[in-house]
């Protein structure tokens, strides 16, 4: 049973919602997105949206809550935005930005440089005594998620001393060294 398949999506008065040929446009302030939409049904009922699923088959169950998430990321991404934060750990490692090019310093023999998409915005942080931050932020959640992942995926935080690329926030299981 999909809990959240049954939450109505409540639509904010400066977002549009429409359903035209089994796809789904969200447009709000921040930008435009869309969704191809099967094996659901889409309501729109004045400012709430809710989704109701064609059978009770285990397939169209597991479509159910799955198109619900991804319609309420799309409305609070046109609305609000979607921001991710990651945290630079380890000496020497720097970021810096110019324009939409991300130039990494994560102890290789050379920078890498990274061009993000212009949907995401990026913007980096450093001051004196803590850790370099990227500061990534767009209206479509899967977007920023992916390029945060890639950007990660640079220099992975590793268990012995926590050095790496990680999101603000996370926690990394630390090992013990070898003992003498």
């Amino acid at each position: 049973m999909s809990r959240i398949g049954y939450k109505p999506v409540e639509i904010p008065s400066n977002v549009t919602v429409e359903l035209k040929d089994d796809v789904l446009y969200v447009k709000g302030t921040l930008g435009e997105l869309q969704q191809p939409v099967k094996d659901v049904k889409i309501n729109i009922d004045g400012n709430v949206l809710t989704v109701d699923r064609l059978s009770e088959s285990k397939h169209h169950k597991s479509m159910h809550g799955l198109y619900r998430s991804l319609i309420y990321n799309m409305v609070k991404g046109v609305s609000e935005g979607w921001t991710i934060e990651l945290e630079l750990v380890g000496v020497g490692y720097q970021a810096k930005n110019q324009g939409q090019l991300l130039d990494l310093s994560l102890g290789f023999s050379h920078n890498i440089l990274f061009e993000i998409p212009k949907e995401v915005k990026v913007e980096t942080v450093s001051e004196k005594g803590k850790n370099p931050l990227i500061k990534l932020t767009s209206f479509d959640k899967q977007l920023v998620g992916q390029i945060a992942a890639k950007i990660r995926s640079f220099r992975k935080p590793e268990p012995y001393k926590g050095k790496g690329v990680r999101y603000k926030g996370e926690e990394i299981r630390r090992k013990a060294g070898k003992t003498a």
